[in-house]
C-alpha cells in the first residue's frame, strides 16, 4: 500500500511541478580523442536530460569540436539542442581547459551570454564558468567548476566560493562540478550556512583504476551546491556507466568520472 501511495505522490509531483533534469559529467580530456563510437555512447547517457554541463574540455580546438560532435549526435535523437563552450580557462599556473553547456531548447531558453567568473580568476585555477537560463519565466544560473588535484589542495581555491553569492546577489545559483573533494570537508560550511545543500552526500563519484571485487569509485568528488528555499530538491543520483563495459579500463576512455545528476523545480 505504501509503494502505490509513494508511486501516486510522485505522479503527482510529476504533473504538478515543471521539473528539470540537470547532469554534470567530467569528462577527462573531450575532445578529437573521442571517437565517433564514444561520442553516440555519451550522448545515449545524457539525451534524457534538459541541461548538461561538461567540465575538462580541451582547451585547444579539438575540444570546441569534440563538443560540437556531441551537440550533432544528440540533435539526431529527437530534440534540439544548443550549446556554448567557454574561453580556455586563465591558469598558467595549472592546466587550462573548457567548460561547455548543452540544452534542450524546447525546455530551455538561454539569457544573455555566459561568462568565466573574472573576479578571482587570479585565486581559482579554473574559473567557473556561468550560464543563466529561463525555465517557464523563471530564471536560474549554474555555475560549472573542475578544481585542482587534490594533491594541490582544492580547498584553497573552493574557499572563494563563499564570496559568490554576495558577487551575484540577485541570481539564483547552483554549483555544479569536479571539486576534488568530499562536501564533508569544512571548506563548504560557509556556503551551507548560507542555505546551500549538497545534492549527494556519502556518494563516491570517481573511478579506480581497478574494482577491487564490486567495489569499482574512488572518491568523493563531483557534487552541485543549491539554494534550498529557491529550489525544490526532488530526486538525484549518479550513472554507472562503467558497468556497460566489461572491463573498467575500456570504461575510463570515456571518463574517470560518473556522471550526476539532480532533478528539480523552482519555487
Amino acid at each position: 500500500m505504501n509503494k502505490i501511495f509513494c508511486l501516486l505522490f510522485l505522479l503527482f509531483c510529476t504533473s504538478f511541478y515543471s521539473q528539470t533534469k540537470l547532469l554534470s559529467w567530467n569528462l577527462e580530456n573531450f575532445g578529437k580523442s573521442k571517437s565517433n563510437h564514444e561520442i553516440v555512447f555519451i550522448a545515449n547517457i545524457i539525451k534524457d536530460y534538459d541541461i548538461v554541463t561538461i567540465q575538462e574540455v580541451v582547451a585547444g580546438e579539438g575540444g570546441a569540436q569534440g563538443v560540437a560532435r556531441l551537440a550533432d549526435e544528440l540533435n539526431r535523437k529527437g530534440n534540439k539542442w544548443d550549446y556554448r563552450i567557454s574561453e580556455p580557462t586563465s591558469s598558467s599556473a595549472y592546466k587550462t581547459e573548457r567548460y561547455a553547456f548543452l540544452w534542450k531548447t524546447s525546455n530551455l531558453k538561454l539569457k544573455g551570454k555566459p561568462w568565466l567568473e573574472s573576479n578571482y580568476h587570479l585565486e581559482i585555477d579554473r574559473e567557473p564558468y556561468f550560464a543563466t537560463f529561463e525555465i517557464k519565466g523563471k530564471p536560474i544560473t549554474i555555475a560549472t567548476f573542475h578544481a585542482i588535484t587534490k594533491s594541490k589542495q582544492p580547498e584553497t581555491e573552493i574557499k572563494y566560493f563563499k564570496f559568490l553569492p554576495q558577487e551575484y546577489p540577485t541570481l539564483n545559483l547552483i554549483f555544479v562540478g569536479d571539486f576534488n573533494c568530499p562536501q564533508s570537508h569544512s571548506v563548504f560550511t560557509p556556503l551551507k550556512k548560507m542555505g546551500y545543500a549538497p545534492i549527494l552526500e556519502n556518494q563516491k563519484t570517481s573511478l579506480k583504476t581497478k574494482c577491487k571485487g564490486i567495489n569499482c569509485l574512488a572518491s568523493e568528488f563531483d557534487n552541485m551546491f543549491y539554494k534550498t528555499n529557491s529550489i525544490n530538491y526532488i530526486i538525484s543520483g549518479v550513472i554507472l556507466f562503467y558497468e556497460k563495459f566489461i572491463s573498467l579500463k575500456e570504461a575510463r576512455k570515456i571518463s574517470d568520472h560518473l556522471p550526476i545528476w539532480f532533478e528539480f523545480s523552482l519555487n
